[in-house]
């Protein structure tokens, strides 16, 4: 995505690749779902979910990171991953030291039963912050 900072989520997703954006609005529901109460601002060009502070991120890979695209498909990422009951490794944290991370081709490849119980988890870590 090398136009111009989008200025809305609208923008955002309109400037995706059709795939990226299917991928994208799937997740976005998912994030909904689990927390309706979430605010959802861009950062580094991508969506960021927050009550307390930032829980998921959705970065599609067409949102370059230093001009570069970094991988293919939509990373899923938790902002305090390390926090998060990972064992079944659905996530990965490769070289990161807090964020955990899956890269999602199409819809089709997201458990959402799994993905759910790593949000709520995530809500639960970041109600620890608000309090």
């Amino acid at each position: 995505m090398s136009s111009p900072r989008p200025k809305s989520i609208e923008d955002f997703l309109q400037s995706l690749p059709t795939e990226e954006r299917h991928v994208t609005q799937h997740l976005r529901n998912i994030v909904y779902d689990c927390i309706p109460h979430c605010n959802e601002k861009l950062s580094y060009n991508v969506p960021y979910f927050s009550v307390h502070k930032p829980i998921c991120f959705i970065w599609p890979g067409a949102v370059l990171w230093d001009k570069k695209r970094m991988y293919d498909g939509v990373r899923f990422g938790f902002t305090k991953g390390h926090l998060l009951n990972n064992e079944s490794t659905y996530f990965d944290q490769g070289k990161r030291k807090f964020v955990i991370y899956r890269d999602f081709k199409n819809p089709s490849e997201v458990d959402v039963d799994l993905l759910k119980m790593y949000l709520f988890n995530a809500v639960e870590v970041d109600e620890q912050f608000g309090r």
